[in-house]
């Protein structure tokens, strides 16, 4: 049983709210492993800023990851070259912004390097982003599944695309907010790629 700090789920390029949660709540932070694949979250998809607004980004995972395939036993799923898709988005998103040519170098692998499975895929890249963004904590790792962490703050459901974050956000300089004004709550790539090394003060 966790008795303070918070759970959090692995999420692929996580959303601006869920580091600034993360922030708060380190060292004692634990990331959920044994729970059941849900569809439709940021689990497989990342929401980034393009020419025409809002840009899902989804990893599709393999037929069968249903709701009783454990999140750690989720496969990825190459039946399209959807690496190759996202790795165009981003760069037709962010070539513009001021340093996305600063990262991209560290980011590429994820888009050139097939992983087998989406926790694996989504913790490294949360090792990287935690890297450039200068947070230093030791993840640790749920053993069990618990429906409810009463001692704990729990963000497996709260951080959702469906759910209007209520994250009070300043806006920042976006590539494309001349066009669609500030978006909040995207990924923190749009942070990192346009604020750089200030992000974690941003946060």
């Amino acid at each position: 049983m966790i008795d303070n700090g918070a759970v959090f789920p692995l999420f692929y390029l996580p959303p601006i709210a869920y580091f600034t949660e993360f922030n708060i709540y380190r060292p004692n932070i634990w990331i959920e492993r044994e729970e059941h694949f849900p569809k439709q979250t940021y689990r497989n998809r990342a929401n980034i800023y393009s020419p025409d607004g809002v840009l899902s980004l989804v990893v599709p995972v393999i037929k069968g990851s249903k709701n009783h395939t454990k999140i750690k036993d989720v496969k990825i799923s190459y039946d399209f070259r959807w690496q190759r898709m996202h790795w165009m988005s981003l760069q037709a998103c962010y070539r513009r912004s001021a340093y996305f040519e600063y990262y991209e170098d560290e980011f590429a692998p994820f888009y050139e390097n097939k992983f087998d499975y989406l926790f694996d895929y989504n913790q490294q890249m949360l090792d990287l982003l935690l890297r450039l963004l200068k947070i230093k904590t030791e993840l640790q790792f749920t053993e069990t599944y618990e429906p409810l962490y009463p001692h704990a703050a729990d963000f497996r459901s709260s951080i959702h695309p469906k759910k209007e974050s209520d994250l009070a956000q300043k806006p920042y300089f976006q590539v494309f907010e001349e066009r669609g004004g500030f978006l909040k709550n995207l990924s923190i790539a749009d942070l990192l790629f346009n604020q750089g090394p200030q992000a974690i003060n941003y946060l």
